[in-house]
């Protein structure tokens, strides 16, 4: 069966318009992925917001309890002591004038995570323009500027995700897991995301706060959930 037939296939799985529990999300999104490698399976959250005002943006980090399926190289800014704490816990680079002339002449940028102590943010701050739209900046907010370098990394390492809501649509993209795991593993990797973005809910936010969940994997259709799953934010 081509990849074509199998994508037909799997989409007649998901009954369209219906929005299923979390518990048969996370089964049918194992079901309908056919690709020949392990897909990764991502969510994405409709929120009730208005992320173009400044006191509606929701923006975090949380550490997913199976973590993600992948292993992230972690790149560490720091001074000192700093540097060996950071490649105790376990990141792939540690240091400072040295990546950043790396990455400011060379272009090079073969990492997934930046992580930075409060003083190196001078020196990472002149690579705005090239970490910025990448989505690796470091940041205090998500726990990336930080001198607790250990826990910083040990976290990254354990599948720790960030996430920005896009200012179209209001949506929030976040990987959760892979195809391969089991379908425990989803659901609770998912409900720890979700439950992180009811909490960071901005006051100013009225009205429904979930307005849809959507699970897919890389190849497969979307499967809707009902937010009610999630009793807790479902009119957070």
């Amino acid at each position: 069966m081509n990849t074509g037939k199998r994508r037909r296939t799997a989409i007649e799985k998901v009954q369209r318009g219906h929005r299923y529990t979390l518990t048969e999300a996370c089964s049918l999104v194992k079901e309908c992925s056919f690709a020949r490698f392990d897909e990764t399976v991502d969510v994405a959250v409709r929120l009730g917001i208005d992320p173009k005002q400044a006191d509606q943006q929701v923006r975090g980090a949380c550490v997913l309890p199976h973590g993600t399926g992948s292993t992230k190289r972690v790149l560490v800014f720091a001074r000192g002591e700093k540097i060996a704490e950071a490649t105790d816990a376990g990141a792939d680079y540690a240091g400072g004038d040295e990546y950043f002339a790396k990455i400011n002449d060379e272009g090079w940028l073969e990492f997934d995570t930046v992580i930075a102590t409060p003083d190196m943010m001078g020196l990472v701050g002149r690579l705005g323009k090239v970490l910025g739209p990448r989505g690796l900046m470091p940041n205090p907010k998500v726990g990336t500027v930080t001198f607790d370098v250990k826990k910083a990394v040990s976290e990254a390492k354990a599948g720790k995700v960030e996430f920005r809501v896009e200012r179209k649509g209001a949506i929030v993209h976040v990987p959760v897991g892979k195809a391969s795991f089991s379908e425990d593993k989803l659901l609770e990797n998912v409900k720890m995301l979700v439950d992180t973005l009811v909490r960071l809910k901005p006051a100013a936010a009225k009205g429904t706060y979930l307005r849809s969940i959507t699970l897919s994997s890389t190849m497969g259709p979307g499967v809707r959930i009902d937010p009610s799953s999630f009793q807790s934010g479902a009119e957070a």
